[in-house]
């Protein structure tokens, strides 16, 4: 976010910055290799996952996340629900460690894997990665990040609401690639636990938004004590409508995993006439 900036202005930063070297590695990445089956998909889902981020921090909805609180709550849920599920798909990971120059990536995957001095690293993301830690480290971060003394200190300070978009972002593509299978990572969690898992954060969110909704007067002294506001609105009803962002567009990704992780499960365990497969001879 870039504070004290115009509400149109196009920011720029270390976002666009990240998003043109993990566009570059996928391109060094891909080159010279035919095409499979999917990987136009798969390129599709990764180009739109970072215009997803920069879309949320690199274009005038920055600016505007600066005056209104609603405008801030769709920076989240593009940053938490948008942008990771879409590169968790992509599974661009590998393809992305290819766009390393072998002299580079050799001696890494040498200290990254053997080195003993980085076990306790690796231990530590062992640990972070197995579900009920990464369902805890998501959404702690979510809760404490909008604390309202943490939350207005980020407002007042660039590399402070940096730091908080940058976790937002990276726990939530940790939790998300504990859903969606996204080599080389893949979930320890079956179907069900996937449902559990989405349904229980999904939760979590809905109870945050309720707290908004319900709460008598705004809760964020850096909205509250602004002046004035993008279209007159009052700093009560910019709560209410961030309130309904967090509660809509904030379900939405879950929403649609849950889905398909349930028409995934019911197709593996239905009968043999539930799924179109002809019964033997002789059966009723």
């Amino acid at each position: 976010m870039s504070v004290g900036t115009a509400p149109l202005d196009w920011t720029g930063g270390a976002a666009l910055a990240w998003v043109a070297g993990a566009a570059t590695l996928y391109w060094l990445g891909g080159r010279g290799r035919s095409a499979r089956a999917g990987s136009g998909r798969r390129t599709a889902e990764f180009a739109a996952g970072l215009c997803a981020i920069l879309l949320a921090v690199d274009t005038p909805l920055d600016g505007l996340a600066d005056r209104l609180f609603w405008a801030h709550m769709g920076q989240h849920v593009i940053l938490i629900a948008v942008a990771p599920p879409l590169l968790a798909l992509a599974r661009p990971w590998s393809r992305m460690w290819r766009g390393v120059p072998l002299r580079l990536r050799r001696p890494a995957s040498r200290l990254l894997a053997h080195d003993p001095r980085l076990g306790p690293l690796r231990h530590a993301a062992s640990f972070i990665g197995e579900p009920i830690p990464s369902w805890l480290v998501f959404n702690l971060t979510f809760l404490v990040w909008h604390l309202p003394r943490l939350y207005d200190a980020s407002l007042s300070s660039g590399p402070l609401h940096a730091l908080e978009h940058l976790t937002f972002f990276a726990t939530a593509l940790l939790f998300w690639t504990r859903v969606i299978d996204s080599p080389p990572w893949r979930s320890r969690l079956s179907d069900l636990g996937r449902i559990a898992y989405l349904a229980s954060t999904l939760i979590v969110g809905w109870a945050f938004a309720i707290a908004l909704a319900l709460a008598g007067s705004p809760i964020y002294t850096g909205y509250a004590e602004r002046a004035s506001r993008p279209g007159g609105i009052s700093a009560f009803t910019d709560q209410q409508l961030a309130a309904g962002v967090m509660w809509v567009p904030g379900s939405i990704a879950y929403t649609v995993a849950i889905l398909a992780v349930a028409y995934r499960w019911l197709g593996t365990h239905s009968g043999p006439s539930e799924v179109g497969v002809p019964r033997p001879a002789g059966n009723p």
